[in-house]
């Protein structure tokens, strides 16, 4: 697996950088430079990855089996909850995909389900009212399109 580690973090190193690089290329706002761009989170996260992409080549985790075919299920299922959660969140609304999105995984990762969804739902409200009070960026509300008030 120390190899495979060295290959994957040389794959996400890669990765970094061109996304990294591309998002230097977002247009520059109108009205003037802001602290805060178009560029700024995706920034973040090349920096962010190139990081852990440099610690998984220097140090690669020691030989492991690898996962059963339970746990492979479990890992596609998560792929498929994500991307239903990019195809649901303009017509169901941020809340409701998120707590349909979240739930769902933390049911799968074994918590009961009225807890699991009650999270989603707390989960969903409590990042929808910061993004979209605190941060001033509006997110889709779906059905919910009383919330556009705020």
């Amino acid at each position: 697996m120390k190899l495979n580690d060295r290959v994957f973090g040389i794959a996400m190193l890669v990765l970094a950088v061109a996304y990294g690089a591309a998002a230097t290329r977002f247009p520059e706002p109108f009205g003037g430079s802001e602290m805060v761009g178009p560029d700024t989170f995706p920034l973040i996260l090349a920096v962010v990855l190139a990081g852990c992409s440099l610690y998984l080549i220097s140090r690669p985790d020691p030989d492991n089996p690898w996962p059963s075919a339970r746990t492979g299920m479990e890992l596609v299922l998560a792929v498929i909850v994500l991307i239903a959660y990019t195809a649901l969140l303009v017509p169901l609304g941020f809340i409701i995909a998120t707590a349909l999105a979240v739930g769902t995984l933390s049911w799968r990762m074994g918590a009961p389900a009225w807890r699991a969804y009650l999270t989603g739902l707390i989960a969903g409200v409590v990042v929808f009212f910061l993004f979209t009070l605190a941060l001033d960026l509006p997110l889709p509300t779906g059905p919910l399109g009383v919330l556009e008030e705020f």
